[in-house]
């Protein structure tokens, strides 16, 4: 799929992110292959995913793009979304269409910044597709200054800079669609078609849904709390 091809595919549609991490019970890349395959046939324009292993399951069971992301957590940075060039080797070796890294304005492992990590991974990576992981306005804007090719807002309420700001932050949605060149992926606390029809109509140019779809621990959760 050539990186056109990837941009008419997504556009205005739903990504739904495929992730369980070691401590929740749906972890296997298995079970991830077969999330995404359910979610291709409920209408699915590309996948976002966790780890090498489950990159390669789902592709095996889906033709979608993949954004694909590591979450690994070293000892001397918060950051922990493909947080060095090891991990982004990695999503590029398995084939991701787009590969996501955090690009908050946190000093990623050894102290190297969003800005020095991603010119190398564009200068070995030319003609790869980046999605710039941001949690304000800033941070958007300061990806498309870096050359990155989305700018998604997946780290927001996520950082201390944000804790506690509610998600789905449309009035951000709506700045970004204004003032951004790149393309922006509304992705963070769409848990209701509602939000996500509305994050698409503040001007996102496709969105990311995961919990409210592939984490029914969170999903029960919700019904619960309603009982409550």
């Amino acid at each position: 799929m050539t990186n056109a091809e990837v941009l008419h595919q997504i556009k205005g549609g739903l990504i739904v992110s495929c992730q369980a991490l070691g401590d929740e019970p749906l972890h296997s890349s298995f079970i991830m292959g077969r999330m995404a395959l359910a979610a291709k046939e409920g209408g699915a324009v590309g996948i976002r995913a966790n780890t090498p292993e489950d990159v390669m399951e789902i592709k095996r069971q889906v033709l979608l793009p993949v954004i694909g992301i590591h979450k690994v957590d070293y000892p001397d940075s918060k950051v922990y979304i493909t947080p060095t060039m090891r991990e982004i080797d990695e999503m590029v070796d398995v084939g991701c269409e787009i590969v996501a890294l955090d690009a908050t304005d946190r000093p990623h492992p050894d102290g190297m910044s969003v800005d020095e990590l991603f010119a190398q991974a564009r200068e070995k990576y030319p003609h790869q597709l980046f999605m710039a992981d941001c949690a304000t306005y800033e941070e958007c804007m300061h990806a498309e200054a870096l050359g990155f090719d989305f700018a998604g807002t997946t780290m927001r309420s996520y950082t201390a800079a944000t804790k506690g700001m509610p998600i789905p932050d449309f009035d951000l949605f709506r700045r970004l669609k204004a003032d951004l060149r790149i393309p922006f992926i509304a992705e963070g606390g769409i848990h209701y078609p509602c939000e996500l029809k509305k994050a698409m109509e503040a001007g996102a140019y496709a969105a990311v849904v995961g919990g409210a779809i592939t984490r029914p621990q969170q999903i029960t959760a919700r019904f619960v709390e309603a009982l409550a």
